[in-house]
């Protein structure tokens, strides 16, 4: 095989000892050459006052991480003051957290998942424990993908409940060690690495299968790591090397090799005795509607027959949330993820500003940009939380493009062009961009030229790709991403890497050359009152109704 393998270190609690961790591994590489990766599990710092030094020492730049080093959120809450918020962010050079839960998908493809902190026993779970909740957002965007086979790699602070079944006993006290959820998680995502730490001792499993023999098709097996603290005195083992070439270069035979040594699976006999409670649906999809006001044409049915009502600045209504409003129950929705705090853009939030919507369907609604470029300048936005475009549900994806097309077909008739972007980086729930440029300032081929000249001047190589291709091909979820489509169909994509500049698109469609309008690329210089706010947005749906296809009988 051609693919270079990555060659990655694994560590368990640093317990604030990071110059001891990074002298190890300078050490590590001077005899045995460059790593690509350090991934640490368990508690990366300490409360201690000498720890709290050595760590300031890096915030500060002093000192610099030999590699690039990945490390999960708090296990305590006496740790949690090193990290600034939930989500994943750097937290000194070479140094980066990478959040309460998701997907990193490396530029290589590399996948891996994560879970910070311990499984939460009160609801809402403190900040250094995950809950149900976090699991099941974490779970639900892989398994929805038909072609997924597994992660590449799992990291938990916590072990998995049961995983010493079928194997050799591991140092530690198996009744009170590990949790059910964890093993649950590690079971749905077959990772072929999963590393955990916060026992204290190293136990590497003998490698299990993901299929029952002569019952399923092979898969690979998964090796489940437990690693010490960092400097323990028993010098029992805190880092592990290894080398992968990532699933998704690897040839199908060579992925489903089995090791001599391979075992059942320890989690097996746990799902089919008991479901998982914690990827249980118990909730429905909350069921809105806005009423505001009469429309012209006939009443529109929303799902299950409902009377859909036509946004206006009348109540805004959360009718029975988290209870189905049909008689039907068994034809409810799959109940979309949920933000893991404040969302100003899921229509159940108190946060959303109502005033602003233009239209709601099942799945999705179309609302007036805050701080617009132009006054039709609107969003399309799912109701339910979605972080991006490749986190949908097939039914979510149809309304999505119904709405493309409907926004399409009324800028035509403004004699307009049609430009959707979507900034998959810093920002918590999906928001479609749509922006109308008028037919007769510019082409097509202007505009996308104006996007790749100001992406060369920004070292940012925005590639062009097939019209037909799914997003989800080159952007799986937990990727960060920038995204264009033209009206012509034609797509260009951006891979993040870090300091993407958030106000890029707009700042190609307020240019000279399109719109012309320098001074909106920033949407806080474009703020406007309630007051003109409110007439902005009941123009526009006066305007709009007539293409609205959620209006139709």
């Amino acid at each position: 095989m051609g693919e270079r393998p990555l060659r990655i270190l694994a560590c368990g609690d640093v317990g604030g000892r990071i110059h001891s961790v990074f002298n190890r591994v300078r050490t590590i590489q001077k005899k045995s050459g460059q790593f690509d990766l350090l991934l640490c599990v368990g508690d990366f710092f300490s409360s201690s006052s000498e720890a709290q030094a050595e760590w300031e020492e890096y915030k500060s730049g002093a000192k610099k991480a030999p590699i690039h080093t990945y490390i999960l959120g708090a296990a305590s809450q006496e740790t949690l003051h090193f990290f600034p918020s939930a989500d994943g962010c750097e937290l000194a050079d070479n140094i980066t957290y990478l959040g309460r839960r998701g997907v990193f998908t490396g530029a290589s493809g590399l996948q891996i998942a994560y879970v910070s902190g311990r499984e939460g026993q009160q609801n809402p779970a403190p900040a250094h424990c995950f809950s149900p909740k976090d699991l099941t957002q974490l779970v639900e965007p892989l398994l929805s993908n038909t072609k997924f086979r597994g992660v590449d790699i799992l990291l938990t602070s916590q072990w998995p409940r049961g995983v010493w079944q079928y194997a050799s006993s591991p140092e530690v006290n198996t009744n009170m060690c590990g949790t059910t959820s964890i093993a649950h998680l590690a079971d749905k995502l077959k990772p072929r690495y999963h590393f955990a730490a916060l026992e204290g001792v190293h136990y590497e499993r003998q490698p299990y299968r993901n299929h029952v023999v002569l019952q399923e098709n092979a898969q690979h097996v998964s090796r489940f790591i437990a690693l010490a603290t960092v400097n323990n005195p028993e010098k029992r083992k805190y880092l592990y090397a290894f080398n992968i070439v990532p699933m998704k270069s690897m040839e199908l035979s060579e992925l489903i090799k089995q090791p001599e040594d391979v075992t059942e699976n320890p989690y097996r006999r746990m799902s089919r005795e008991k479901a998982a409670p914690e990827f249980a649906d118990t909730e429905v999809a909350s069921q809105f509607f806005f009423d505001l006001g009469k429309k012209q044409h006939g009443r529109g049915r929303g799902q299950g027959g409902r009377e859909r009502k036509r946004p206006s600045d009348g109540d805004f209504d959360r009718q029975n949330q988290g209870q189905p409003l049909d008689s039907d129950r068994s034809k409810q929705p799959r109940r979309p993820p949920q933000p893991s705090g404040p969302c100003w853009f899921c229509l159940a939030s108190p946060q959303v500003e109502k005033h602003l919507v233009i239209s709601i369907g099942t799945h999705c609604y179309l609302a007036l940009a805050k701080g617009s470029l132009t006054p039709q300048h609107v969003l399309v936005l799912p109701i339910g939380h979605y972080q991006s475009v490749v986190e949908l549900s097939s039914n979510v994806v149809e309304e999505l493009d119904g709405y493309k097309k409907a926004v399409r077909t009324f800028y035509k008739s403004r004699g307009q062009r049609c430009v959707l972007f979507e900034r998959n980086y810093r920002s918590q729930h999906l928001q479609l961009q749509v922006v109308p440029v008028p037919e007769n300032k510019c082409t097509t081929e202007d505009i996308k030229e104006a996007f790749m000249l100001q992406a060369q001047e920004q070292n940012i190589e925005l590639m062009e790709i097939p019209q037909h291709t799914d997003l989800k091909q080159i952007a799986p979820p937990g990727t960060p991403y920038f995204y264009v489509e033209l009206d012509s169909g034609e797509k260009l994509f951006y891979r993040i890497q870090k300091n993407f500049p958030l106000q890029f698109g707009r700042e190609v469609l307020a240019s000279v050359p399109l719109l012309n309008i320098p001074e909106r690329a920033d949407w806080r210089d474009c703020k406007q009152s309630r007051e003109e706010e409110d007439r902005l947005s009941k123009q526009l749906r006066d305007d709009f109704q007539p293409y609205d296809f959620t209006l139709e009988d």
